[in-house]
């Protein structure tokens, strides 16, 4: 009986049939190799997805904290420099008062002291006016004066000078240690 279903329309029906039922299982096998590559790229992509998320809050993070940093730094670059320039301007002060102070005791002494001091109460040389005898006392005060001018003009510079090198030693660019950076006069910058 089998013998008359294997004719060649039967074998080619049995062909046929065998044919699409390979096509049915080579399509079912491609389905699930293509359902399990969807499944790992929709994995991959929401990996990296997470990935990028991660990475923008790190950067955000990031972002925000060098900015609090950076809001801290010149916060404390701007105490530094105020403390320096309280410093400054303190011994400064201090200075031109010990100054006009010693220029005040040696007033007074110049005061104190006679116009002349080798004629121990003698008359005035004959032929010099009164007018004469008195301009030694002005023009030591003239002098004082002068001094003093320029006594406080090397106490401002040198309190600049100071200033100046002080300021130099803060380090913009954060936390403490500038001193490094600081080139001592007459010496060779530190090749980094």
């Amino acid at each position: 009986m089998i013998l008359r279903l294997l004719n060649w329309q039967g074998i080619a029906g049995l062909v046929a049939s065998i044919g699409l039922i390979g096509l049915v299982l080579a399509q079912h096998v491609a389905a699930i190799h293509w359902h399990r590559e969807s499944d790992r790229f929709e994995k991959l992509y929401a990996d990296e997805q997470l990935a990028f998320a991660r990475t923008t809050t790190a950067y955000r993070e990031a972002v925000e904290q060098a900015r609090a940093d950076d809001k801290a730094n010149a916060t404390r670059v701007a105490g530094e420099q105020q403390t320096i320039n309280q410093r400054t301007s303190d011994d400064y002060e201090k200075r031109l008062a010990d100054a006009r102070s010693t220029a005040d005791r040696l007033r007074a002494q110049l005061a104190a002291a006679p116009a002349h001091p080798g004629t121990g109460g003698a008359a005035p040389v004959p032929g010099l006016s009164a007018a004469a005898v008195g301009p030694p006392q002005a023009a030591g005060e003239d002098g004082l004066s002068d001094a003093l001018i320029a006594t406080e003009q090397a106490i401002q510079l040198d309190e600049l000078i100071k200033w100046v090198r002080r300021q130099a030693g803060v380090n913009p660019n954060g936390g403490p240690g500038a001193a490094d950076s600081v080139v001592a006069p007459g010496s060779a910058p530190h090749p980094r």
